[in-house]
């Protein structure tokens, strides 16, 4: 069997790493778009159910030598106020840890594991997909050069569309549906070095997006420069109706959004100084795309975020597209009919998604931040526990944790599959 895959991101290279472990008599290749593979981009979080599934690639190592193991989520108002701690991964009691990780370096991980093992030519760079034409059980890729120029053709028995939220050949399943589709919410990437905060392994988020304005902070490296400094990822979100294109690596401006933060300074963390002193900055309309109730046509799928583009939060962009190479690498090792395979692919993950897209517009990780602010009127409180208790503090994070899939549970059972 061939199976040629999409883009070379995230979600392409793990599912082509998960295709060859389950070692099927398949012939895999990735067709992808940019000239040169290079670690772009800032931070990511590999929550336990994805974790899991780089573990089971034999990646642990390699990642834990790059990344930072978080120890702890913490919650604090826009006023600096503590709110909540949990710990996270192995401190919570998973048998996974959870790290924080540069994308890039985390790519470039999966990108040098797949040249190992499936060889420098199971991808092909400059080729962009501009569609696909399907005859019985064999589908054609067609593919353009980055000057626009015509690459030859590739055929299949199988096309997984992993080309992101651009995706053309989502596009040609779904011309109508237009660009991805912006909720008023923008978003400021950026990388900073300094010295660990905290547990110095801390998810931090301060504020509320919908009371205040949000930022997240957690260290993606460790002693960049034998002084024990880190390298520190920090997302600001704010209410705006600054809609530009998507580009995960457009550069964002400090007089954009410094004016909201530039007085959260607070003992445990000059939040304001971190911004100012940003190695980079990005910038990022929030935008994801309704779920949809097909994937497959024919012999062609769609997964990642060519499939279920979601807001970046809660660790699940990325998480999802793992998930669901996991899920159609099994499906398909089982043998038998390819196409009754990809169609029970979709079934199971269009609905799990789905709840992921929904959640992370509505009821994300900050709501417990968003509730606290609210019920304080987003002044200073004496006590918390006279607002809201703990209990209901940790249940907005549990029920999270339950719709995302890395609820201990969720992950514990997938372990034992």
């Amino acid at each position: 069997m061939d199976i040629a895959i999409i883009g070379g991101g995230i979600g392409g290279l793990t599912l082509a790493l998960q295709l060859h472990a389950r070692k099927m008599p398949v012939t895999i290749r990735i067709y992808e778009a940019v000239e040169e593979m290079k670690p772009l981009g800032v931070g990511i979080n590999l929550f336990p159910h994805a974790m899991q599934q780089l573990v089971q690639l034999g990646l642990l190592e390699a990642v834990r030598a790059i990344a930072v193991e978080v120890k702890e989520f913490a919650y604090f108002t826009h006023h600096g106020q503590f709110i909540l701690s949990e710990p996270s991964g192995l401190h919570a009691g998973y048998d996974i840890p959870h790290f924080s990780i540069h994308r890039g370096d985390l790519h470039m991980v999966l990108y040098n594991a797949l040249r190992e093992r499936l060889g420098p030519e199971a991808v092909a760079l400059d080729h962009r997909c501009t569609g696909v034409t399907q005859n019985g059980d064999r589908v054609t890729a067609h593919f353009t050069d980055r000057n626009g120029r015509n690459r030859a053709a590739a055929e299949a028995d199988i096309v997984i569309a992993c080309d992101g939220i651009h995706s053309n050949i989502r596009k040609q399943f779904y011309p109508d549906e237009g660009p991805p589709v912006f909720h008023g919410i923008n978003l400021w990437r950026g990388v900073t070095r300094a010295r660990p905060f905290l547990t110095g392994a801390s998810v931090t988020r301060i504020g509320g997006l919908h009371t205040t304005s949000k930022l997240l902070f957690y260290a993606i490296r460790n002693n960049i420069d034998d002084e024990g400094n880190q390298l520190i990822n920090w997302t600001a979100e704010v209410i705006s109706d600054d809609n530009h294109t998507v580009d995960w690596n457009k550069e964002g401006r400090l007089q954009d959004f410094y004016p909201i933060y530039k007085d959260w300074s607070f003992d445990w963390l000059d939040a304001a100084w971190m911004l100012r002193n940003a190695d980079i900055i990005l910038s990022l309309p929030m935008t994801d795309r309704d779920p949809v109730d097909r994937w497959t046509f024919g012999r062609t799928t769609l997964l990642g975020d060519a499939a279920h583009p979601m807001y970046p939060r809660g660790g699940n962009g990325g998480a999802q597209a793992i998930l669901d190479g996991a899920l159609l690498a099994d499906l398909l090792a089982r043998g038998g009919d390819v196409d009754a395979a990809l169609r029970e692919y979709e079934s199971i993950r269009i609905p799990a998604t789905a709840k992921v897209v929904l959640e992370n517009r509505t009821a994300p990780p900050d709501l417990i931040i968003d509730t606290v602010e609210r019920l304080s009127g987003g002044e200073r409180f004496e006590q918390l526990s006279d607002i809201i208790s703990e209990d209901e503090l940790r249940q907005i994070s549990a029920n999270y944790q339950k719709v995302a899939g890395w609820d201990k549970d969720s992950v514990a059972r997938a372990w034992k599959g």
